[in-house]
């Protein structure tokens, strides 16, 4: 089993806070995973097992529990004594008015440490926000690198056919179970549908799965551009989906809430200000993509530009689209402590793709490090822009 400790050094610090330990992450991305590797190093630090409640909720055995009232009650119980209670609640959106629970649980008992996953965002609701008062540590849990795909399977990481393997099936660990495409794809239709039906339809009551189902595969179509609402109702309107502006966001909305994609924003870079217009989305996972791909072949160049996107996440950035005054820069990732500029292209071979990915930084002035990354081996590094190969950036501690 991997251990995902670029995820586990994040949260070690707070096992023992009182505050709620919020996982969140699209479906089967390895959050269960996670939390049995918390009880685990909890265990080697010699807490007793009769200390750690893990309760999870997509098991039949646990299904009476979704009475938010039973759940209470059936924690309350376990707790017997002073030391500290270790409570791991997975899959808790099942649980009607789950957040009255845990803040109750939180407020009520001085000895107890909670952690709690979710494959929506009605854990980052302003409910949630609201019941729990800030009391509480958020952790955004994405399908694997490609560094952990290479530890998980044990391929050659450098090997172009492993990369493009990970491009096109995306990183959700439970399809490394696979080898025959065939397989890999029942498997990634299996997880869609689960998205689809437990997270879209039955959240918002809403019938038209072929409409989401259409919806996608535009999406997927263009990824990395910028998005239009009225292309969108053309298209979908040419597939017989007559659908008004207001119904398309509310389904766009209700695919990014189900984490199955993002919305990236743009960021004037002159002004310093977020622009609500003219952004892009982006897919939390290529293979569920893929199986979406109305065109045989993947579309190299926006398909290693979400791989940077995502992976700029997975290192914990805040990513925007840099806009400029006569264009844009592909990725601006900012952190507490740097920011960091990105384009991306699929080879640099072309003397004016070299000009058109070097030259977006002519209009900027600051001293941030300023990366373009393409699949060529050869380092193209000029003028204190730095010029990397994806697959070494991807590797790199």
């Amino acid at each position: 089993m991997l251990k995902r400790e670029m995820y586990l050094s994040r949260i070690r610090g707070f096992y023992d806070s009182d505050l709620v330990k919020i996982l969140v992450g699209i479906r089967r991305c390895g959050k269960s995973v996670i939390l049995k590797q918390i009880i685990t190093e909890l265990e080697e630090k010699g807490i007793n097992k009769e200390h750690i409640i893990y309760v999870n909720f997509e098991l039949i055995e646990y299904e009476e529990l979704r009475d938010y009232k039973e759940l209470n009650k059936y924690i309350k119980e376990r707790i017997t004594d002073k030391k500290k209670f270790y409570v791991f609640l997975d899959e808790i959106q099942k649980v009607d008015k789950f957040e009255e629970v845990v803040n109750s649980l939180r407020a009520s008992i001085d000895n107890i440490s909670i952690f709690i996953t979710g494959s929506n965002s009605k854990l980052l609701s302003n409910e949630l926000s609201t019941v729990l008062s800030g009391r509480y540590v958020l952790f955004n849990i994405y399908p694997l690198s490609y560094k952990e795909f290479i530890e998980l399977t044990g391929k050659n990481g450098r090997n172009d056919e492993t990369f493009w393997d990970f491009v096109k099936w995306g990183g959700l660990p439970n399809r490394t179970q696979f080898t025959d495409e065939s397989n890999i794809k029942d498997y990634l239709h299996s997880v869609f549908d689960s998205i689809i039906l437990r997270d879209v339809v039955d959240r918002l009551g809403l019938k038209d799965t072929v409409l989401f189902d259409l919806l996608l595969q535009y999406i997927v179509d263009i990824t990395g551009r910028e998005f239009s609402a009225e292309n969108v109702v053309k298209f979908l309107k040419s597939e017989g989906k007559s659908v008004s502006t207001e119904t398309l966001y509310v389904y766009l909305d209700a695919l990014c809430k189900a984490l199955m994609m993002k919305k990236i924003y743009r960021y004037d870079i002159h002004g310093k200000a977020i622009l609500k217009t003219l952004n892009k989305y982006y897919m939390t996972d290529l293979g569920i993509a893929q199986i979406k791909n109305n065109n045989f072949e993947i579309n190299k160049s926006f398909a290693i530009e979400n791989i940077v996107y995502n992976e700029l996440l997975i290192r914990g950035y805040d990513v925007y689209i840099g806009k400029t005054k006569e264009g844009e820069i592909d990725f601006i990732a900012t952190n507490t402590e740097e920011k960091l500029y990105f384009q991306v292209a699929y080879l640099l071979e072309e003397p004016k793709t070299k000009i058109r990915e070097f030259g977006a930084y002519e209009e900027i002035n600051d001293n941030y490090p300023k990366y373009v990354l393409s699949m060529d081996k050869a380092d193209f590094s000029k003028d204190g822009i730095i010029h990397k190969n994806i697959i070494d950036w991807l590797l790199e501690k």
